[in-house]
Formats: structure tokens, C-alpha cells, sequence
């Protein structure tokens, strides 16, 4: 079996003989008139008209005389028909070329086809060859088939290779735009307003993430890449808007695992004059929206084997209470119990105990040893304040917050909460957070004495919201680095790289 560089190497061949021929192999422009499929679906109407096709060649198979291209574009795959006798003939001025030089095309090239609609003798509709263009020469061969492109890291270093040759990973993104599209399209048929805010901050906040951290040459200090929109989408809410959101990337410098990604896409809308109830049933209506237009149904069997029902317009998901499902489980009392008593606890069923542990973070990994084995979709409710530094606590129970959390498929997808907006409470939280990043807790929030003070000009009340593309993961039933197009992977080169650009210095991937 001859090896990439050898194919490649013909492939060259090829290239400058069409070059000799005078053939640009890349020109600039091209024309169609219809895509594939439609030809497909209106094979009644189009029949015997001349169309203009463009597409990437799958196969091609020569007998004599005639031959077969298979040719696809976004749309589908389509059959083209040669025959010699109806092929004009060569024209390097159009990158044209004509039946005696179909050798010199290969599977992968891209070319652009004038001809009529027509049924082969096999009855199978085609596009019957009149004028052919190359568009652009192929200089590497695309794997045959799916199954000759199955090792994961390859698939997710090329991942243009992987969606011309896995369908299901092709239709996969379509369905993550979607995802995004319906969202939009939601809250925008909500009233609300799309404004994107920075990636860069000064002081980063709005989640419990460790940063990244950048240097801006033009100011000479450090920056953060943005942990969450919160922050800068409720200083929207002081500056007079009443229901903003933003779609981004955010940045959080954590490890890999199947459900989180340091960088991710996420959303988060905001509001005014609302609170956590109105909020949750916001929610319920988008997730709806959401699953309608990107899969088509409520019902997933999710990757983990868990079934999930999103369940009818106006049916309300049932909640469930931080502190009593606490207190059934382990037999603590999540505002009474000490630090020893809330690691014994971790130890007794088995989850790591740090050295630098505190009591919130060791009741929220109690939580989560829970929170696995629960299917949802439910809203958690009663989180402790101690938990949330950002939320509104409930009336004539301080120690509670205004939150909620949707449970779906053992996770927590979307974190909401009537928005914390008193000024000196909130600086308070930020000084209870900030004592506990000075002892070691890199995770804990910023004190954004910039955001406090925005707070003093008076912002309303509100109800916030935000989500991830885990979301989207989940319900596609998929992981983290399946889920998103370009996954970032430790750089890596092979041995065929280096040996196919011999003259170029590729540098030696860092540890």
C-alpha cells in the first residue's frame, strides 16, 4: 500500500502537469445553480434542464469511454455522467478540462459541473457532464470511510477530515448551531437584548474558576480572560437595560474531563424586575424551545444510560431542597455541622479530602456524590447563602439563597438566582470570599470593589441566568472534546509531517 507521502507525491505530479496544461488548479471564482439535493428533490421540474453543480469528488470510476463521479456538497452526494462524445474539450483559460484529463482528477478535488439533469439507464439521477472545472486541486487523500479514521486523536487533531468522512460528527455541528441559533432566537422573541461584553477584565468574577492570566502590552499590566459574563452583564442592568444577555466564550484554567473544557462556550441573560420563580419558568419554556429546534424531541437517553424527559409545555419540574437531600443522605445539618464532621463524611463515601479543605467546599462535594445518581430535569433549591455570594437570600430565612440550579442527567446544567443587588451585603460576601482566596482557596472569588460601587449607583431587582455548551453535550450525548469543533490537544507532530516538509523548521512541542 503506498504511503501519504507517495500519494501526495503523485497528487504533485499531477498538479504541475495541470499547470503545464495552463490549468489554474485554484481559481477564484465559481458559479452554481442549484445544490445537490435540490436537484434530487425537483428531479420532475429540472429534468433535462442544464444546471451548474459544485462539490468535492467522493469517487470516481472510469470505463472507456464514460464515466461516474460522485460528487457532494453541504447539501448531499449526486451522481455525475460523462460521456466523452458530450464533454467539451479542454480550456485553460476557464480552468476547464475535458474527458482525456480526468486522470489527473482525484477524490478530494473540488470541481464545478454544467450539464442537464438526467435519469441513467440504472435510473439513478444524475447530472449528465457538459463543461467541467477544476476549482481546487486535492493534494492529500480523505480516508475512503468512517472506518478508516476511527483513532480519537487523530479524528479531533483533523477534525476537517473527520466531518467529510463521519456524517454523524458532520450533523453534530449543524446541530450545536442550532442549539445556539434557538437560544437566540428565544431570548431575542423574550424582549431581550444581545450585547457582548469583554473576555478581558481586570478583575475577573461570577463563578467559583481559576483564571487565566494574559499581559496587555499597550496598558503594561495583566489581565483575566473572563470565568463568566455576570459581572459585566449586570452593570448593564445599573446602565438602564432591563433584559440583556450574551453568547461567548469563557475561560476557566481547570483540568479536562468528559464535562468541562478550560475553554467553552456559554450564555447568560439578565432580568430586571424579575425573580428566581419567574425565572425557573422562563427556563422550562427555553429548554423546551431549545430541544424542539435542535433535536426535534424531549425524550434522551443520555450517555451516562440515564432517560430524560423534558416534559409538556406548562408542566412544572419538581424541586428539591438543598438541605434536606444534605441531611437524608449524610445526616448533616449543612449550617451546624463542623469541618470534621463534613470530612468524615467525604472519607466515609469515599471523596477526596484536600489539605486546604473548608466546610463549603467540602458540603458542595457531598452534593455533587448525590447529584450523580439523580436523572432530573428538577430545580435545586435552598442553597445556602455561605454557597453563593452573588444571589438574593429568601424572605425571613437569611441563610438561605434565591437560587436555582437544573438538574438534568446527574449534573447541574444552569445556575440562576434572584441577583444580589445591595451594595454593602455584597461587599461583605466579596471580603468572605476574597479571606478565603488569601488562604489558599484559588477558586474563590475576586473582591470587584468596581462592581460594588456600580451597585451603589442602585441596580433593580432581578433574576440572572447562565448556562454552558455542556448543556448541548449532554443532550447529544456526547463528551466535552466530541462536543466542540476544534478541541484543544497538547501540540503534537508526527513523523510524516517532518517528512513531508523537509525544509521547513518545525519546533518540538513544549511540555
Amino acid at each position: 500500500m503506498a504511503t501519504l507521502k507517495e500519494l501526495r507525491d503523485e497528487r504533485l505530479r499531477k498538479l504541475s502537469q495541470l499547470k503545464e496544461l495552463g490549468i489554474n488548479p485554484y481559481p477564484a471564482q465559481s458559479k452554481r445553480t442549484h445544490t445537490l439535493l435540490a436537484i434530487a428533490e425537483q428531479f420532475k421540474d429540472l429534468q433535462d434542464r442544464k444546471v451548474t453543480v459544485v462539490g468535492r469528488i467522493v469517487s470516481i470510476r472510469k470505463f472507456g469511454k464514460i464515466a461516474f463521479i460522485v460528487l457532494r456538497d453541504a447539501s448531499g452526494q449526486l451522481q455525475l455522467f460523462l460521456s466523452a462524445k458530450d464533454v467539451a474539450e479542454i480550456d485553460p483559460g476557464k480552468s476547464q478540462i475535458g474527458f482525456k484529463q480526468l486522470n489527473l482528477l482525484d477524490s478530494g478535488d473540488f470541481i464545478e459541473v454544467a450539464g442537464k439533469v438526467i435519469k441513467t439507464q440504472t435510473g439513478e439521477i444524475s447530472v449528465g457532464v457538459q463543461e467541467l472545472r477544476l476549482l481546487t486541486k486535492s493534494l492529500r487523500q480523505l480516508p475512503t470511510s468512517h472506518h478508516g479514521f476511527t483513532n480519537k486523536e487523530e479524528r479531533l487533531r483533523r477534525r476537517y477530515v473527520d466531518t467529510n468522512v463521519n456524517q454523524d460528527v458532520y450533523q453534530r455541528f449543524l446541530r450545536r448551531s442550532a442549539f445556539w441559533q434557538a437560544t437566540r432566537n428565544f431570548l431575542l422573541s423574550n424582549s431581550f437584548v444581545e450585547i457582548n461584553t469583554p473576555v478581558l477584565e481586570n478583575t475577573t468574577g461570577g463563578a467559583d474558576a481559576n483564571p487565566f492570566v494574559t499581559h496587555m502590552d499597550a496598558l503594561g499590566q495583566d489581565f483575566y480572560l473572563r470565568i463568566s459574563h455576570e459581572l459585566p452583564l449586570k452593570r448593564l442592568l445599573v446602565g438602564g437595560y432591563e433584559k440583556v444577555f450574551d453568547i461567548g466564550p469563557r475561560f476557566r484554567n481547570e483540568n479536562y474531563s468528559d464535562e468541562h473544557l478550560p475553554e467553552h462556550i456559554a450564555m447568560e441573560w439578565y432580568w430586571a424586575y424579575a425573580d428566581w420563580n419567574d425565572g425557573m419558568r422562563l427556563t422550562e419554556k427555553m429548554l423546551h424551545k431549545i430541544a424542539d429546534e435542535t433535536w426535534g424531541t424531549r425524550q434522551f437517553t443520555l450517555a451516562n444510560g440515564m432517560d430524560v424527559d423534558l416534559g409538556r409545555d406548562n408542566e412544572d419540574w419538581p424541586r428539591i431542597s438543598f438541605v434536606d437531600i444534605i441531611r437524608e443522605h449524610f445526616g448533616l445539618d449543612v449550617f451546624n455541622c463542623t469541618l470534621n464532621e463534613v470530612k468524615a463524611q467525604l472519607k466515609e463515601h469515599n471523596i477526596e479530602v484536600e489539605q486546604t479543605e473548608n466546610r463549603s467546599r467540602g458540603i458542595d462535594k457531598l452534593w455533587k456524590k448525590i447529584r450523580t445518581t439523580l436523572p432530573g430535569p428538577a430545580f435545586l433549591v435552598d442553597i445556602p447563602t455561605f454557597l453563593q455570594p452573588l444571589a438574593k437570600t429568601q424572605p425571613g430565612k437569611p441563610e438561605l439563597t434565591e437560587q436555582f440550579n437544573l438538574i438534568l442527567g446527574g449534573s447541574e446544567m444552569c445556575k440562576a438566582y434572584s441577583e444580589l443587588n445591595d451594595p454593602i451585603d455584597q461587599l461583605e460576601r466579596f471580603k468572605q470570599q476574597q479571606a478565603m482566596r488569601d488562604a489558599g482557596d484559588e477558586e474563590a472569588m475576586m473582591l470587584d470593589i468596581d462592581y460594588v460601587e456600580a451597585l451603589e449607583y442602585a441596580m433593580p431587582p432581578a433574576c440572572g441566568l447562565g448556562f454552558s455548551e455542556r448543556l448541548f453535550w449532554t443532550l447529544e450525548g456526547v463528551t466535552a472534546r466530541e462536543g466542540v469543533i476544534f478541541p484543544q490537544l497538547r501540540r503534537g507532530l508526527d513523523e510524516v509531517t517532518k517528512t513531508i516538509y523537509p525544509d521547513i523548521k518545525l519546533e518540538t512541542p513544549k511540555e
